[in-house]
């Protein structure tokens, strides 16, 4: 979901920085799988649809905490989320996939002002795991995207096996976790493959 938890260190001083995608992929596996994994078990197991539904669009941790994405987004708006999703309640369960829920979620909520594409995927992931319906795509907002144009893709969502070999490990929620969490060692690390000047033109370029 972008950034599960708190990030940690990522190597012990004196020990140097993580310098390959391999190292990258593992240390996301290591640090932060198995929370995000957690997570979701959590709204896998919520006791009916509308509370999966209300925890999701009101970005409630199991323990009644606010989901750091969303911290900011005042309460009154995502109670306004949480009313028009769940008036589409039946709509989300007859989705055919995640694709097709996702757009389901982002066409009710996604042109609320103070709603972006990032609490969409977040809210829409949620529901999902809820429903069993897991992303068969990487979506790209925020932090994602900009990890993204590390590998020159672009877009609102690609598909995972674009990506180098390292990645075929994680699922492609895992990707979209990765892709924010470490994009700037990712930048690092494809700039040590070679040709950095030419993915640093990229970058500027789709800013």
């Amino acid at each position: 979901m972008g950034g599960y938890g708190i990030r940690k260190q990522l190597r012990p001083r004196g020990q140097g920085r993580i310098s390959t995608l391999d190292e990258i992929v593992n240390l996301y596996i290591r640090e932060h799988r198995n929370g995000a994994r957690e997570e979701m078990r959590g709204f896998e197991s919520e006791r009916s649809p509308s509370a999966a539904i209300r925890r999701a669009a009101l970005c409630m941790t199991k323990d009644s905490k606010r989901h750091a994405h969303q911290r900011r987004i005042p309460k009154g708006l995502l109670e306004k989320v949480e009313v028009r999703l769940q008036a589409i309640n039946r709509n989300l369960a007859k989705a055919a996939d995640f694709a097709a829920l996702h757009k389901l979620v982002d066409k009710e909520i996604g042109q609320i002002k103070g709603i972006g594409a990032l609490t969409v995927y977040d809210i829409s992931h949620r529901i999902g795991a809820y429903y069993r319906k897991a992303p068969e795509h990487v979506y790209l907002h925020a932090g994602t995207r900009i990890g993204a144009r590390v590998f020159s893709i672009n877009g609102d969502s690609f598909d995972p096996k674009t990506l180098p070999k390292s990645f075929t490990c994680l699922s492609p929620a895992e990707i979209e976790d990765c892709l924010c969490i470490y994009k700037d060692e990712l930048y690092e690390a494809q700039t040590q493959r070679g040709e950095p000047h030419k993915i640093l033109r990229r970058m500027s370029r789709r800013s």
